[in-house]
């Protein structure tokens, strides 16, 4: 029924054209082109999905494509790593072959007008809609012929339409994917760049040989016992993936409860929400009290290494860290108990932290870690959303649509970002739960 009542990801109909490859409008680089250690923590990809409302005087259909494929074509040259393919060395490392083979482009229809798609639905349901709105590679498993990105254009009846994107986290992390979307709707608007990318990646390098100064222990995860039986919480159980609004209000309530026994002076909001979040999710999934819980905290670090990363440095500049506790001294102690964990698991990624990660990776071999009975955390509060204008404004809403299993993520609420959006999954029961105690 076209024209009443708000769609979700079931009701949301798509139709696809066939995908074209995009090459660079001029010959870049050829060869290889090294990835770091950092670059190789995981297969994931950055899916995201931006809406954007119809242009005012209208505007055709091949007027919006045009416009996406010339100015990718462009943008490309720059970010030349973009088009090539993975490859495996016969060291067991991945690096990029620079074929200039480009990124895959896809148009697409939908069944409604903007205004009727229920985004939050939408963000609720992603794993449902993703494939709607951003295109898999036929052959997903197959990394090694996957191009590393991927553009679907939506458009709607309305004429405001929805970008999705794809990109290989051997690429980039979130903070880099951000500044080539960024960099991209410069061009698409016919503006210089404001920061032209850093490809070389050697900054990142191993020191060899490797000296690792910390006990690292994500790769592999440390044996703790299963007392909770929860080693894979995902089976047997419908899982759900909520929103859930943290305003400045909440999120004052959430750092005076966190400060009011008087052990910590003062602490953010990412800290707060992170350790309310990560006792709410212990007494949700019922936790023995004995269950030792691992918090992974996905943490920038281009600032940390002396000199910093370069200003539009274009790779990952993220590590992991963890805090780990036992769910009972979480649940019983206060909220600052876990808020000083958090804080002192940030405080300990310094340059030597790094360098010493980079080194663990490159002596242990970065590979996927298994989530037991981990929870990770990633937080885009502080990434300029806003600037992705391709020339129709900036977006009118925004999603990551394929979170990890286990992980909890951050989103700015709004264009002043005084608030958080958590996105979250867990199973049906432990959801429910859960739900009652963000409640404050």
């Amino acid at each position: 029924m076209e024209g009443t009542g708000k769609r979700g990801g079931d009701q949301l109909s798509v139709k696809k054209s066939e995908p074209v490859l995009i090459e660079p409008e001029t010959r870049t680089h050829s060869g290889f082109f090294f990835l770091s250690n950092l670059d190789q923590m995981t297969t994931h990809s950055v899916e995201t999905v931006y809406w954007y409302k119809a242009k005012k005087g209208g505007g055709s259909r091949d007027t919006l494509s045009d416009t996406f494929k010339q100015s990718l074509a462009k943008i490309l040259v720059h970010y030349y790593p973009l088009a090539g393919r993975l490859r495996l060395g016969s060291d067991g490392k991945y690096n990029v072959e620079c074929t200039n083979e480009g990124v895959l482009f896809v148009e697409a229809r939908a069944n409604c007008n903007m205004d009727q798609v229920d985004v939050k639905v939408i963000i609720d349901d992603h794993s449902e809609t993703a494939g709607k709105l951003v295109y898999g590679s036929p052959d997903p498993k197959n990394i090694l012929e996957k191009p590393l990105m991927t553009a679907q254009v939506t458009r709607f009846k309305c004429g405001g339409f929805a970008l999705g994107l794809s990109i290989s986290h051997f690429i980039a992390d979130g903070i880099s994917a951000m500044e080539f979307i960024k960099s991209w709707s410069e061009t698409a608007r016919g503006m210089p760049l404001t920061t032209k990318p850093v490809l070389d990646r050697s900054i990142l390098r191993s020191r060899q040989p490797p000296k690792i100064d910390f006990p690292f222990d994500q790769y592999p995860p440390a044996e703790t016992s299963n007392v909770s039986n929860i080693s894979n919480p995902f089976q047997g159980e419908q899982i759900l993936t909520k929103c859930f609004l943290f305003d400045s209000n909440k999120l004052a309530i959430l750092k005076n409860m966190a400060m009011e026994d008087g052990t910590i002076k003062s602490c953010s909001n990412f800290t707060a929400l992170t350790a309310f979040v990560w006792r709410a999710r212990c007494k949700a999934l019922q936790m023995n009290p004995d269950q030792t819980t691992s918090l992974l905290l996905v943490l920038d670090v281009r600032s940390k290494l002396n000199p910093p990363l370069p200003k539009g440095y274009f790779g990952n500049g993220i590590v992991l860290n963890t805090c780990r506790g036992r769910a009972g001294e979480l649940i019983k102690n206060p909220l600052s108990f876990a808020v000083e964990e958090v804080q002192n698991g940030i405080k300990m990624v310094n340059e030597e932290f790094v360098r010493s990660w980079i080194d663990y990776l490159e002596v242990m071999g970065a590979k996927d870690f298994g989530l037991h009975s981990q929870f990770l955390v990633s937080s885009w509060t502080r990434l300029s959303i806003e600037c992705s204008d391709f020339g129709w404004g900036e977006p009118a809403h925004f999603a990551c649509t394929n979170l990890l299993k286990n992980s909890g993520f951050f989103l700015p609420d709004g264009k002043e970002k005084k608030g958080i959006n958590l996105i979250l999954d867990l199973p049906v029961t432990a959801m429910s739960t859960f739900q009652e105690l963000m409640l404050l």
